[in-house]
Parts: structure tokens; sequence; C-alpha cells
């Protein structure tokens, strides 16, 4: 039997936190026709006539604020623990790389270095637990775009979306039981957000999203590729194992780009309400991220703390993401090792 390739797939980072490279990555990011899905002319002017020299100074002062000396970027950081604790797991019979979609290392270098390997097959798994187009579809894009061009191709397959994975749920409810969630007045589940028309195009009967009352509740065929129906699964799994009922915690989008509308509930609205309903307390989960990063380390606990507070509330707890958890690294293990 010949070696395993692994290829994990995260989002992605700026290479430093200056305004030049945050825009770079910006550029990159939002260029992508996944990403912002409209005509690209339009695509074009907005992202680098609006978006990148306006929101990267902004967005350079925020990765400044979470960015470490040693370890840089913490996505970056936990990406490459998970990287090496599953390499560790895997042993000797696996080459497991890292990736970003958008920056270094990139999908190109480490696909490089699987062929050099002389690996047999390669599993992708994109780092994001629920499907979306503009992340897991996106991965699912660059890969085979870069496959085209290659004179002999190893098997491929990737890890479509790992929402329900145990052994994750098990970790999300690990790491929120060291803060009693029940001495919190209210839990958020916050997953990052996506335009609406993107969950309209995972519809493929265009009779479900949106049309249907809470049409994100349950799982079914018509939903199944949804990110908003996925979160919603999560967040319920999650509930249901540290045995938080229904009426105790909600379920939010965060992080917002343009006028269009998102998916809804919007975090920061939720935030404001629960304060002017008397909460005091809040637990915060972003399920949609396996490693901590801007959107958790600092629009949860330092924004959306600080909203909160303005409005009488007193503290935002964030449950930090999985990182170099043991189990994370199990799940993993067992999606590298599961038959395609």
């Amino acid at each position: 039997m010949g070696k395993k390739g692994v290829l994990l797939v995260n989002l992605g980072t700026p290479d430093s936190p200056s305004t030049a490279d945050v825009r770079k990555y910006l550029r990159e990011f939002l260029m992508d026709p996944r990403v912002i899905d409209i005509n690209p002319l339009s695509r074009t002017l907005l992202v680098k006539g609006i978006i990148a020299p306006t929101r990267g100074p902004k967005s350079a002062k925020l990765y400044q604020k979470i960015w470490d000396e040693k370890t840089g970027s913490p996505l970056l950081h936990y990406s490459l623990l998970q990287q090496q604790l599953l390499q560790q797991r895997l042993g000797d019979d696996y080459t497991v790389e890292l990736a970003m979609r958008y920056q270094s290392p990139s999908i190109a270098s480490a696909l490089i270095r699987l062929k050099e390997a002389l690996v047999d097959d390669i599993k992708v798994i994109p780092l994001f637990p629920q499907y979306a187009s503009a992340s897991t579809g996106s991965v699912y894009d660059k890969v085979m775009e870069l496959l085209i061009d290659w004179p002999t191709k190893p098997n491929v397959s990737f890890i479509n979306s790992f929402h329900d994975n145990e052994l994750m749920i098990e970790t999300f409810a690990d790491n929120a039981r060291k803060y009693d969630p029940e001495s919190f007045d209210h839990i958020l589940f916050s997953f990052h957000g996506l335009p609406q028309r993107q969950l309209i195009k995972s519809d493929h009967t265009h009779n479900h999203c949106l049309k249907v009352n809470d049409c994100c509740a349950t799982i079914i065929d018509a939903n199944k590729f949804c990110y908003s129906a996925q979160s919603h699964h999560t967040a319920k799994l999650i509930a249901e194992k540290l045995n938080i009922p229904k009426e105790k915690y909600t379920i939010c989008f965060q992080s917002r780009l343009g006028s269009d509308p998102w998916v809804q509930p919007y975090t920061s609205e939720i935030v404001a309400k629960l304060a002017k309903e008397g909460k005091k307390r809040l637990l915060v989960f972003c399920p949609a991220f396996v490693a901590d990063c801007l959107e958790t380390v600092y629009e949860v606990t330092v924004e959306y703390g600080d909203e909160f507070k303005a409005l009488g509330g007193e503290h935002v707890q964030l449950v930090e993401s999985l990182n170099d958890s043991p189990k994370f690294i199990e799940a993993l293990e067992k999606m590298a090792k599961a038959l395609s």
C-alpha cells in the first residue's frame, strides 16, 4: 500500500497585520466569484475600488490587536498545530499538508509537496464544519483547477461537511463546561454570515429556502447542502449535549458585508435585544470556525462585548474554538481514514 495524502484547507489570513498585506488578502479573498457572486466587472469595481482601499486600513488595525509577536495569526497558529498533531496520529503512512484558500501556505504549494511525496491518493478536508459555496465549494474549485494539468492524477476525495461530527460536538461542549453554561442568562450560537441569495442557490427544489416557515429548523433533502440548515443542526446538537433548553439559546449570524440581506437574525441585533431585555451574562459559541481567529477573539469578545456593556450588559464570554483539542484531532484522523 502506498502513502496517502491529506490536505487540510482553512480560509486564510494576511501574511502580516500591515495594511498592504491585509489589502492583498482582501483582494484575493473577495475577488473569488464564489465569495462575492455578482458579475465580474461589478465585483472588481467593488473590491478593488472600494472595499480593499477603505477596509484595508481598518482591518489591519484589528489584526494588529490579535497578532502575537511569536506565533502571528491565531488562525494560522492553530491550523499548523492541527496539521502537526494529525500527522503524529496518522504516522508515516500519511503525508499531511496544510493550505489556506487565500494567501499562505497556498493550495498550489501544498499539492506540489503531496506530489513530491508520491502519494497514491489525496483526502481534502476543508476546515469548515458547515458546507457553503463560498468556503467548501471554493476549495473544491481551486483544488480541481490546480490538478487539471497534472499528467498523472492521484485519487482525490473531499470531505463535504462535518456539521454533525460527534467528536466536534463533544469538543465544543467540553470547552463550554468550564464556564458553567447554566450560570449565563442566555447562550448564542453565532455563525459566520452569508448573503441570503447564496442560501437560495443551494435549494435545488426552488420551493423551500425562505419559502417555508422555519426552513432551516430540520435537515431534509431540500436543504441538506444549506449552510444555515447545517448551522442550526450543529447548534441543536451542542445544546442537546449540554442540556440547554431551546428557550435559553439563540442561533444568529455575524460579519455582514454590503447592503444586500444576509442570513438572519444578525448577532449584533440579538446582542442589543438581549441587553435591552435585562440579560447580563452571555455565553457565545462560534461553531463555524475550527480555529480561533479575528471573527471570534475580536469580533465576539471585544466588539459584541463592548456593545453589550454599553447597553447595560455585564459580560460576554467566548467559548474557545476546536483549536488543538485532542478530540478534534481524533475527528480529523477518522475523516482522513474514512473510505471515499
